[in-house]
């Protein structure tokens, strides 16, 4: 399945769209490698995308092609979520 496309079917990213121009410029890796929109993923891919000051990382598990909003959290695990690009100061 179209990387795009998973985004969208799995609600990651709500609009296919919106997934496209994310996976454009950069801001999604597969496999530890930079992915455009038309790349293809499959069960057991890993994937990393930098959405705003997030940095999440999901494995996918089942590949469908449509779900309905309750099915879609099943079809990947989310394997690490981290803050990215903010600078905490500490006061003492």
């Amino acid at each position: 399945m179209r990387l795009d496309k998973f985004l969208k079917v799995s609600r990651l990213i709500k609009r296919r769209t919106l997934a496209k121009e994310v996976s454009d410029q950069g801001r999604i890796e597969v496999n530890g490698k930079e992915a455009k929109a038309s790349t293809t993923v499959k069960v057991g891919d890993e994937l990393t995308l930098r959405l705003g000051q997030k940095r999440v990382t999901v494995r996918i598990d089942r590949i469908q092609e449509t779900s309905r909003k309750e099915d879609a959290a099943e079809m990947y695990t989310i394997l690490k979520e981290e803050k990215v690009g903010s600078v905490e100061n500490d006061i003492d």
